[in-house]
């Protein structure tokens, strides 16, 4: 069977996926959350004209030169609105972010005047419109200020509340269930016995997935045994999981049962093998609404799978706008090889040349099994199939890994 191309393969996994349902949440749980639709402003911001600084609001026409003295007819503080008109001759005591009066028509800051009984003197010419916060010049009603699909920041909350909303409609954070399965596995702290390991890829695709805005439900480890792994689906779907992950399993010797356990279930593959390296047995398929990713074992191949795969999918069931990596042009900072049939995703280092181009340099040893490898990695190198051989400085297309 020939194997399914990288795009064909990330085309299936996204194929019919849709943003989740939104739910309202207040302000302080707003936090990085999908925004489900746009929002326009509820009221304008300032709603009136404002003093920008602390001083004395006038009419410019009578302090338009250095000299003219005015009488002080009372004080504004913000939320404390002047109930009289500043007429000719006359100013009124304002401070910042009070509404200004009517008559007056710019502020003169008290740095420029000389208080005297009654009034002031002014030092420095009055100018119409100067140190005064217009109406609406921050919004008005009905402006559109954030839109759905935007990952919700702190800046955005505050600038949220200022429009007046307490609650705001997000999509729900896909559930995502994650089952290791493998004998050889202990966890972390643990001794292991002849032939085991130190279970780890669940602790990068946990963070992973928890950066990506999902919520992660961990299944734990499954013994290598059809009723142990297909009891782990089954805690999947109960639990109401929206995309289910398997670790392990997925090649093809006699204790791989995952393909097995999820054709069991009745989950209908789309497909199971790609030419990918690494990550070659990635399988995908459907079990009514849960999506179904079964990545490989080897913790580089686990990571990467998910990282290209798993990550647009929760982006995409999220409601963001840009759901795909982006990816950058590079220089090689040494030579490579021909490719073969299967796209490559090369760990590597970048730097920055003295004139500013960018140079990657794929580590010395890309086996899927070496974790020091993959953490000193900052991005894959692509080489797409049949890639002929390159020399050093030539041009190549890089993703950048999370920092």
């Amino acid at each position: 069977m020939a194997l399914m191309p990288v795009a064909d393969a990330l085309a299936a996994v996204l194929s019919g996926a849709e943003a989740l349902p939104e739910e309202m949440v207040a302000l302080d749980s707003a936090y990085k959350r999908i925004l489900a639709h746009d929002l326009a402003a509820l009221r304008t911001q300032p709603p009136d004209a404002m003093s920008a600084m602390d001083g004395y609001a006038v009419r410019a026409a009578d302090a338009a030169r250095a000299g003219a003295r005015l009488k002080v007819i009372g004080e504004i503080a913000a939320g404390r609105p002047f109930d009289r008109i500043v007429g000719p001759g006359e100013a009124a005591r304002i401070f910042t972010g009070g509404v200004m009066p009517d008559g007056a028509d710019a502020v003169i800051i008290q740095e420029d005047t000389v208080i005297e009984s009654g009034g002031i003197t002014v030092t420095e010419a009055a100018v119409a419109g100067r140190h005064i916060r217009r109406a609406g010049v921050d919004f008005r009603q009905g402006d559109v200020l954030l839109k759905a699909g935007s990952e919700l920041s702190d800046r955005d909350l505050s600038l949220a509340a200022s429009m007046n909303y307490p609650l705001l409609p997000v999509r729900r954070r896909p559930k995502v269930a994650l089952l290791a399965t493998g004998d050889e596995l202990v966890m972390p702290g643990e001794t292991p016995g002849p032939g085991q390991i130190v279970y780890s890829n669940g602790y990068a695709l946990r963070a992973l997935t928890r950066a990506e805005g999902a919520d992660v439900i961990d299944l734990g480890i499954a013994a290598d045994t059809l009723d142990a792994t297909t009891s782990g689906i089954r805690r999947a779907r109960d639990v109401g999981a929206d995309i289910l992950i398997t670790t392990g399993g997925a090649s093809v010797g006699d204790h791989d049962l995952v393909k097995q356990a999820l054709d069991a279930e009745g989950v209908a593959m789309a497909f199971w093998r790609i030419a990918m390296r690494p990550g070659k047995p990635l399988m995908h398929g459907r079990l009514g609404a849960m999506r179904v990713i079964g990545l490989p074992g080897n913790p580089v191949s686990s990571y990467v799978c998910a990282f290209l795969f798993l990550v647009p999918l929760i982006r995409r069931l999220c409601g963001r706008v840009t759901i795909h990596h982006a990816t950058e042009s590079a220089l090689l900072g040494r030579d490579i090889a021909a490719n073969d049939q299967r796209e490559d995703y090369l760990r590597a280092r970048l730097a920055t040349r003295n004139d500013g181009a960018l140079i990657v340099t794929p580590v010395d040893h890309q086996d899927s099994s070496l974790l020091g490898n993959l953490a000193a990695a900052q991005a894959l190198l692509i080489r797409p199939p049949f890639a002929p051989a390159a020399k050093a400085g030539s041009a190549c297309n890089i993703l950048r890994l999370p920092a």
